[in-house]
């Protein structure tokens, strides 16, 4: 795409947050506990000890927001609602203060000709249920369709794209099997049943909304290429083995009907997940969708751990301690595997390595654009014409305020505009993909590593709360504005 072609009419541009990583306000408005409200408040689960009980004090200043948001000109905002502020202990009647503020945010958005996406869970199940077993009980599924059913009630007039749950892969592997994330447990099996109950509350979630809103519904997925390190087989079929069980674990039952028959080859606990089936729960999953929503921040290579010395004769950097993809490394607590040997999750015999010659952003990761464009052509091939959205695309960077007292983010607006490039490229090969909502906003709380990590378009002081929109929100403007990329690009 050079920078005077323009995007498709009506392609939907937009920028993405969650509720725990930017509202605070963690006891106001009759929000009950959450998983990440007790597990960042533990001991070594997150850097520095950071909890996201402040935030970003979105809660507290909505109003400077939506101002922000108009300003940006942001044909859509993505956000999340937090379900125990509608639910405080998962179940029940709706908190109608929760529901108020999630009101006020919609209709402010409107006012500004800003469609609201909502999606409905992003990581911070209450902890009445975390109690009760979490995503390894059925139990959680039917009481999230309760859920979806009283948000969509509310809010139904004013929502205009739905996304049920975000990247479950997370929500299942990073806190149930590797424990990097709430409810901060360690167990493939329960990991697996976490999977399972995710996809089938999805399932149920998509019938709640759909007999109460008429919107488009969605679900998004962390997807990431896996690259074998090299052509030797055993490179091959450990890339296929991550690919299995970080992309077509999900993508297959929710597309497909079906789970990779491959992953019971693969990984031990496989039969957990197929044990916990039951009759309808795959025709619930495989419901046909609306969209699909894509988050892609990087590709990865995999080698086999058995040629570890070969990866590195080739060139590689390979981590003594391989991070899972989109996480950070494991806290001290939760590090295991044999020994000192690097692994891959529920996969010990593979690793992630990196290729001396790639740019990294600050989280680590490499920076591969042409990857998206792999990754969005990839899904149309192998899964037929789902209309497809990037619902995260982003870049974390050491951002700081200036002597000038502004913040000059070049190096995240240069991300920005290769991927959005790909993503036209991904269009001029016939991908049918209809918006692009970058990651994110503002800064915020970033999960296990708390405060380190900014992503936004908007600087946010944490002490105060002070927002100032850096170099690379006015660089969206322009993109916005001019449904492409700005002239000189």
């Amino acid at each position: 795409m050079t920078s005077e072609q323009k995007f498709p009419q009506g392609f939907l541009w937009g920028a993405s947050t969650a509720a725990y990583q930017i509202e605070g306000a963690v006891g106001e408005g009759g929000r009950g506990r959450s998983i990440w409200d007790t597990f960042s408040h533990a001991p070594g689960h997150t850097l520095n000890g950071d909890t996201g009980d402040i935030a970003s004090r979105h809660y507290s200043r909505l109003d400077e927001d939506l101002e922000l948001i108009g300003r940006l000109g942001l044909p859509s905002y993505r956000f999340s609602v937090a379900w125990p502020r509608v639910q405080p202990d998962g179940k029940g009647p709706a908190n109608q203060g929760g529901l108020d503020f999630y009101r006020r945010l919609v209709a402010g958005l409107r006012q500004r000709g800003t469609m609201p996406v909502a999606t409905l869970y992003h990581w911070d199940l209450p902890q009445a249920l975390g109690d009760a077993g979490g995503w390894t009980v059925r139990d959680t599924a039917e009481r999230f369709a309760d859920y979806a059913s009283l948000v969509a009630q509310a809010l139904a007039d004013e929502v205009g794209m739905w996304v049920t749950i975000n990247e479950p892969w997370c929500a299942a592997w990073l806190g149930y099997g590797s424990g990097e994330h709430a409810p901060g447990q360690t167990d493939d099996g329960r990991a697996m049943l976490a999977t399972h109950h995710l996809l089938v509350g999805h399932g149920r979630a998509v019938a709640a909304l759909r007999r109460a809103s008429t919107a488009p519904v969605g679900i998004a997925l962390n997807l990431c290429p896996m690259v074998p390190a090299s052509p030797h087989p055993l490179d091959i079929e450990a890339a296929r083995r991550i690919d299995g069980s970080q992309n077509r674990l999900y993508l297959e039952p929710l597309l497909k009907g079906r789970y990779p028959e491959d992953m019971a080859t693969y990984l031990p606990a496989h039969r957990v997940l197929l044990d916990a089936v039951q009759p309808g729960d795959m025709a619930a999953i495989g419901a046909r969708l609306d969209f699909l929503g894509v988050n892609y921040y990087m590709t990865q290579v995999i080698a086999s751990t058995a040629r570890l010395r070969e990866a590195r004769e080739a060139g590689y950097w390979v981590p003594a301690a391989a991070p899972e993809p989109l996480a950070p490394p494991r806290p001290p607590a939760a590090a295991g595997g044999a020994g000192d040997e690097p692994g891959h999750g529920a996969n010990p015999g593979c690793v992630t390595v990196r290729r001396p010659d790639r740019e990294l952003s600050a989280m680590g990761w490499e920076i591969d654009p042409h990857g998206l464009i792999d990754m969005l052509v990839r899904v149309r091939d192998d899964y037929g014409p789902v209309p497809l959205y990037i619902t995260e695309n982003g870049m974390a960077a050491h951002d700081y305020v200036g002597p000038d007292g502004a913040v000059h983010d070049a190096g995240r607006i240069h991300y920005l505009e290769q991927h959005v490039r790909a993503a036209a490229d991904a269009i001029g090969r016939g991908v049918d993909l209809r918006g692009y909502m970058l990651w994110s906003l503002m800064d915020n709380f970033e999960w296990s590593l708390g405060y380190s990590m900014r992503f936004g378009l908007i600087w946010v002081e944490y002490p105060t709360g002070q927002r100032s929109p850096k170099d690379s929100y006015r660089w969206y403007q322009q993109v916005i504005a001019a449904n492409g990329l700005p002239s000189g690009d």
